[in-house]
């Protein structure tokens, strides 16, 4: 095995830290895209078919986004949740 010197421990954790950091992002923003698709498609499925949709009525999205904050979800606004159903719908 070759003998590391500082100056290549650093160079390798840096290029290790860049090539995983790189994979992560990427990982999260799929897993982000599924995840907003998937808001998209339960929101549609609802609007389409819930028991309790008409309770809601034109105030779904403004109900469904106070909910979600109050659970401590992130990007669930109401505009955000028409993406989500327009970017499933598409």
């Amino acid at each position: 095995m070759k003998r590391l010197t500082f100056k290549d421990l650093v160079q390798s954790i840096c290029s290790v830290h860049a090539k995983l950091a790189a994979q992560a992002a990427t990982a999260v923003n799929m897993s982000l895209t599924m995840r907003n698709w998937i808001i998209g498609f339960y929101i549609e499925e609802y609007e389409r078919a819930g028991i309790d949709r008409a309770r809601y009525g034109d105030k779904l999205m403004d109900f469904l986004a106070d909910v979600l904050s109050k659970n401590g979800l992130t990007r669930c606004d109401r505009r955000e949740l028409y993406r989500y159903r327009r970017f499933y719908l598409i």
